[in-house]
């Protein structure tokens, strides 16, 4: 069969011109004809009663990986992947490969899968004197809302959320700085945390039911509480939650940034895939809480954890996660620091996963959420001691396998 590389744009059903397929009952091997007018020489075989089958002769794609030009942080082409170690590198959760899973899916970037951005906002419109970020232009936003404000225009006066939003679906292959794990989802910003980067459960909560009711698929909360904090603490948090899960949507978390030995909450609950963070060296980074409840790790940079795993140095520091977001004291500008490491860096690796793994349709059109976090955790990349374990839950998530239609359904 004629194999044909997928590019940038969306892959196509192509056929073989001319080419009908037929099988005949009682005869095993198909036979190709070459016609003038295909679509009416099927019509006519399939009416006949000795046809088994008559169908184009369909050609394959390739998933060849895909390789945008966005520059990085200077001005040649390509030159992201020098920056995004936690997409490409050894350590990273192999994003080129998963482009190339959803471009022959014909859903490039995860499109049409709605994601939720939980956090101080998104610069994704300008506002004020703060302008919209110049590698958004392209992303795709659907209607959010300001909780702390009180209304619907959920902006970004600190950097963090807008630095999470631009890893989860920062506009790609644009020639502007770096490139979105899910490229072509669309963002649904929902601002539960001020400006100092704080919120409250109940806030959290209003915006975590917000968007499951307006159509989310995939929640993230790179937020947490500090480990002190139960369940009974929040229960209204608990309850939108589980509401969010019973309505289809994933709710991703951070496992938190104290270095604990138990997974701070909401990632905690049953109905959260709780992320924790590793470092360019693929080491547990040494701020990431661990503990019963961890299911998965994910890039966030930082020092690697002062552990006997292989590879891994105690005070060995990797390069953080990097990303285009607000920069300088009054965050009117853009840039892309060098700082930003943590939990929170990490779980938008995870939702944007998940939402690849949603549009690229190998587990069906419409999965669930507990198909989804099956899938991620099956295909992750084992990291530490063989099998589950509490220090780096299923393993690193891994982009490409989790798309990938050759690999079998657990």
């Amino acid at each position: 069969m004629t194999l044909v590389a997928a590019s940038g744009a969306s892959a196509r059903t192509t056929t073989v011109p001319g080419e009908v397929v037929v099988g005949y009952h009682g005869d095993a091997t198909p036979h190709v004809l070459h016609v003038a007018d295909p679509s009416a020489t099927i019509a006519r075989l399939r009416a006949k009663p000795g046809v088994r089958y008559a169908v184009r002769n369909v050609v394959a794609h390739t998933t060849a990986a895909y390789v945008p030009n966005d520059p990085g942080r200077g001005a040649t082409p390509g030159r992201w992947a020098a920056v995004q170690w936690n997409f490409t590198g050894p350590a990273g959760v192999n994003a080129p490969d998963a482009w190339g899973h959803l471009i022959a899916a014909g859903r490039p970037g995860g499109r049409g899968v709605k994601v939720a951005v939980l956090d101080t906002g998104i610069a994704y419109r300008a506002f004020g004197k703060t302008p919209a970020s110049p590698d958004l232009v392209g992303t795709h936003f659907v209607k959010g809302y300001d909780f702390v404000g009180h209304d619907p225009y959920a902006n970004d006066r600190n950097g963090h959320g807008t630095h999470v939003a631009s890893t989860i679906a920062e506009s790609t292959n644009n020639g502007v700085a770096l490139t979105g794990l899910a490229y072509g989802a669309s963002i649904m910003p929902v601002k539960v945390l001020d400006d100092d980067g704080e919120g409250d459960a109940a806030v959290i909560a209003k915006g975590v039911r917000y968007a499951a009711d307006h159509g989310a698929k995939v929640i993230n909360l790179s937020l947490e509480f500090s480990a002190d904090v139960g369940w009974q603490q929040i229960p209204q948090l608990i309850d939108a939650i589980s509401e969010a899960r019973r309505k289809g949507a994933i709710v991703v978390a951070a496992s938190g940034n104290e270095a604990d030995r138990v997974v701070a909450y909401p990632a905690r609950n049953a109905n959260v895939i709780s992320v924790g963070s590793t470092t360019e060296h693929g080491c547990l980074s040494d701020f990431s809480n661990q503990g019963r409840g961890l299911d998965l790790v994910a890039p966030g940079g930082g020092p690697d954890a002062p552990l006997s795993d292989p590879g891994c140095t105690q005070d060995s520091t990797g390069r953080n996660i990097s990303q285009m977001t607000l920069i300088g004291v009054h965050h009117t500008k853009f840039g892309i620091p060098r700082g930003y490491q943590g939990t929170s860096m990490a779980v938008p690796h995870v939702s944007a996963t998940a939402a690849l793994v949603i549009a690229s349709g190998v587990l069906g059109p419409d999965p669930s959420p507990d198909a989804v976090e099956r899938r991620l955790e099956a295909t992750a990349r084992d990291l530490g001691p063989a099998g589950y374990d509490t220090r780096y839950g299923w393993g690193l998530v891994d982009a490409a396998k989790a798309t990938d239609p050759t690999v079998p359904v657990s």
